[in-house]
């Protein structure tokens, strides 16, 4: 018999801020089988990339069955995980430290379907952005980009978001240019292409997120979130948390649009954060280990 993965819970979450995002149905807690983060949900939602609390590792929990298959147990391999628009190719860093203690970064991707994994960059201390297509993965190391195929597939170029020493890095048709484009004295996080690939979504250290066009013209503050995610090409989810300047008391989960519509998604009982967004659903974690899917409907 198949164990229920999921529980509904009633967390008094605000349906409104200032406007109606999305229709939220239900928040269900996920059974971990241990404490984790969320690293990523698949872009069909039917699993979900679990991690340590300092990115240690990546395990895929199934969402239906709640069978968990470890994909890596390495440092900083749940840190910006990447999965392919068919949720088949998860592509993540390795961290390492040579016999000088520097610490390398090594790009892998691992295929669900034949269980296998492959090197994409060998360990580096230069990788600085990545990006999964179904048929590519490319990446920018030392400012270099290179792309290589997934499966059988034809290698494309694709765009490919990069942060250098605080400056938000573009690489598109295989040449990266700076696109920081609130200026080359703040410092960027986050970075996201639009699922139609036309739009940036980043946030600026201290100021908040914004969004702008690939060229970086268009540049408009969609509002004071952490930890963007793009929803739909026009709907953004991130946190707003609240800290004393060592711990974090207070996050719920907000959506905006790009228009300046928000809500907040969850209540004060719950500390969420980091959301990850898939078709109909978001994915959150807490400090103290679990993980919550808020279902939403447009």
């Amino acid at each position: 018999m198949m164990r229920k993965l999921l529980f509904t819970l009633t967390l008094g979450f605000s349906m409104c801020a200032m406007g109606q995002v999305l229709n939220v149905t239900s928040i269900d807690k996920v059974n971990l089988p241990d404490k984790a983060a969320v690293a990523a949900i698949s872009p069909q939602g039917d699993y979900l990339l679990l991690t340590s609390a300092v990115n240690q590792g990546l395990t895929k929990l199934d969402l239906t069955s709640g069978q968990s298959q470890t994909l890596s147990t390495a440092p900083s391999a749940g840190h910006n995980v990447k999965i392919s628009p068919d949720g088949q190719t998860v592509v993540y860093r390795e961290g390492s430290f040579n016999n000088k203690h520097l610490r390398y970064s090594t790009l892998k991707c691992f295929n669900l379907a034949s269980g296998t994994s492959q090197v994409l960059v060998k360990p580096t201390r230069d990788l600085q952005g990545y990006a999964a297509s179904s048929t590519t993965v490319g990446a920018v190391n030392k400012g270099k980009f290179s792309k290589k195929a997934i499966g059988n597939a034809k290698a494309q170029n694709l765009p490919v978001l990069s942060v250098e020493k605080g400056k938000l890095m573009v690489t598109d048709g295989g040449k990266t240019r700076n696109l920081s484009p609130n200026g080359n004295n703040y410092s960027y996080l986050w970075p996201s292409l639009s699922p139609d690939g036309t739009q940036v979504l980043y946030y600026v250290a201290a100021h908040g997120t914004y969004v702008c066009n690939l060229d970086g013209s268009n540049v408009r503050k969609v509002g004071k979130m952490r930890a963007p995610v793009w929803y739909d090409n026009n709907t953004i989810v991130g946190m707003m948390d609240l800290d004393d300047g060592e711990f974090i008391y207070a996050s719920t989960i907000v959506a905006a649009t790009l228009d300046g519509t928000t809500q907040t998604l969850t209540g004060d009982e719950t500390i969420a954060m980091y959301p990850h967004a898939a078709d109909g659903k978001i994915a959150f974690s807490t400090p103290a280990g679990e993980a919550y899917i808020i279902n939403v409907t447009k």
